[in-house]
């Protein structure tokens, strides 16, 4: 499965350990977007900025 991952929120005055989740993930700037295929440790990213971004999960074909 993978996952669409879109940022929503600016990462301007958040914590270097939620600036730097959100460059690992390719994401930098509101209404970027990505596609990643699941795993357990980008689960854990996502949980650490969640409140900074949108998940969607897309079904392979």
């Amino acid at each position: 499965m993978k996952i669409k991952i879109t940022q929503t929120r600016s990462i301007i005055d958040r914590p270097l350990t939620q600036k730097l989740t959100i460059k690992a993930l390719g994401l930098g700037r509101p209404n970027r977007s990505v596609v990643k295929n699941d795993s357990p440790q980008l689960r854990g990213q996502i949980r650490k900025v969640a409140h900074l971004i949108k998940i969607e999960e897309i079904q392979e074909a």
